[in-house]
């Protein structure tokens, strides 16, 4: 009876949709999106010979203003509109003299076609979402779900930006 119980109440527990999507850090290891479970993550495809790279600043001053209270921005760089360095360690260089980054980013990453890492296919398959640019933001909740998700042309630290991430903050 006990069993029964247990296995019914795993299955009535949310599970964190975002599962178990790994990638691999642009400074070694692995950066895990489990491992920020109960924390509002942004995600951003980035480049740094775009347009919007500016936009390293508003993420970064995104994470500054919020980390303590427990989001998570998450830059993913990408060459797949051919603007991004030719190497992981060219582009760490690029933001860290730059931008002064350090928010998690991971290393040079395929977000769309048919070499998207899993977690972009996810967005695809599940919620529509593919970057048609860079600097592409989606938010992902606390418990793992797509929230939503902005085009290149909305700043990160804009109000319809932040507001969405205050209010999960509050929850």
């Amino acid at each position: 009876m006990r069993l029964v119980l247990a296995v019914l109440l795993l299955l009535a527990a949310p599970a964190f949709a975002a599962g178990p999507f790994r990638f691999e850090s642009i400074d070694g290891g692995t950066i895990a999106l489990d491992d920020w479970k109960g924390r509002p993550v942004l995600v951003a495809n980035t480049a740094s010979l775009c347009g919007f790279t500016r936009q390293y600043d508003g993420l970064q001053a995104l994470y500054d203003r919020y980390r303590a209270a427990g989001l998570v921005v998450l830059a993913v760089p990408s060459d797949d509109f051919r603007q991004e360095l030719s190497s992981a360690e060219e582009v760490r260089e690029f933001c860290a003299v730059n931008f002064d980054l350090d928010l998690p980013m991971t290393d040079i990453t395929h977000v769309k076609g048919g070499q998207a890492h899993p977690f972009y296919r996810w967005l695809a398959e599940e919620h529509g979402f593919v970057p048609r640019w860079n600097f592409n933001k989606v938010l992902i909740g606390p418990d793992g779900r797509f929230v939503a998700s902005w085009g290149s042309s909305t700043e990160p630290t804009s109000r319809a930006i932040t507001a969405r991430i205050e209010a999960l903050l509050a929850e």
